[in-house]
């Protein structure tokens, strides 16, 4: 009896700590920067993304609209996993050094597909402000070597 009452306090405190019911809001955030998972029924343009072990994304620029849904179609013609993250440079940066630290960390994040050798995968976003925008393969030692993209989002 005395564990279950200790359970439900940690529990109590828990939910009554600053910010413990808005992880899951504040956790993606930062991604307010680049717009906003896309809805599948709303797509506006399929844009086909070709994925190599150049460590090259084909196109490497995007130009699109503010508003606009883009359905990414992400193809690996690699022999290794590669992946397409959205996001900040800053953002990209801290993930990439992350990766390096974890190589094997497995992640599911709106602004990312990650896609296996000679499969392909989606990535279905809006974006909501204009401006440039990056992309990158977060994968070790990709974004090193060059891996990366622009989205620039007109008015």
């Amino acid at each position: 009896m005395k564990k279950l009452a200790v359970g439900i306090a940690v529990c109590i405190a828990f939910l009554h700590a600053p910010g413990a019911l808005a992880h899951g809001d504040d956790e993606h955030d930062h991604l307010a920067a680049v717009g906003r998972p896309g809805e599948a029924s709303k797509v506006n343009r399929t844009v086909e993304v070709t994925m190599t072990d150049g460590m090259r994304f084909s196109p490497s620029r995007i130009k699109t609209r503010r508003g606009e849904t883009i359905r990414f179609v992400l193809k690996n013609t690699g022999t290794v996993k590669h992946e397409m993250v959205l996001g900040t440079v800053a953002d990209l940066k801290e993930h990439a050094a992350l990766m390096r630290k974890f190589p094997n960390m497995e992640h599911a994040d709106p602004n990312q597909a990650s896609v296996e050798a000679g499969k392909t995968g989606e990535l279905i976003w809006q974006f909501t402000k204009a401006g440039a925008f990056d992309f990158a393969c977060l994968q070790p030692g990709h974004y090193e070597a060059g891996m990366t993209g622009k989205v620039v989002v007109s008015r």
